[in-house]
């Protein structure tokens, strides 16, 4: 058995995990929407064991918000790309723009929708 074939998957994995540390921590410093996402993650880890009646509502809750922060990555992406791509103002890359704006909105939606829900159960309304 190749030894160094077997260390591949490995490395890839750390490879991996090191480059999504660096988005994480370039994201925080230089994007406010991210930086207030995840901040928000923070103080809604703690919130969330209080409110939650049972772990699957802890995982609904805290997953739609990380569901709200991977959206939010993304659209930070195509922004920077589409941005890259042509400084100027153009009305389809504006259009792309807020396609991505509007996922993120969809994201906050469901995330609302869910802790409202929750928060619901936790009150005994449902």
């Amino acid at each position: 058995m190749n030894f160094s074939k077997a260390r591949r998957p490995v490395k890839r994995i750390y490879s991996a995990t090191i480059n999504s540390l660096h988005g994480l921590v370039y994201g925080f410093r230089t994007e406010a929407a991210l930086r207030e996402e995840i901040l928000v993650l923070a103080a809604a880890i703690p919130i969330a064991l209080v409110i939650a009646a049972n772990l699957a509502w802890y995982v609904a809750m805290i997953g739609a918000l990380l569901v709200v922060l991977a959206v939010e990555f993304l659209n930070t992406a195509i922004e920077k790309l589409a941005d890259h791509v042509t400084p100027e103002q153009h009305i389809d890359i504006g259009r792309i723009k807020d396609f991505g704006s509007a996922a993120v909105f969809c994201g906050l939606c469901l995330s609302g929708l869910i802790w409202l829900a929750a928060l619901a159960v936790r009150c005994g309304l449902f």
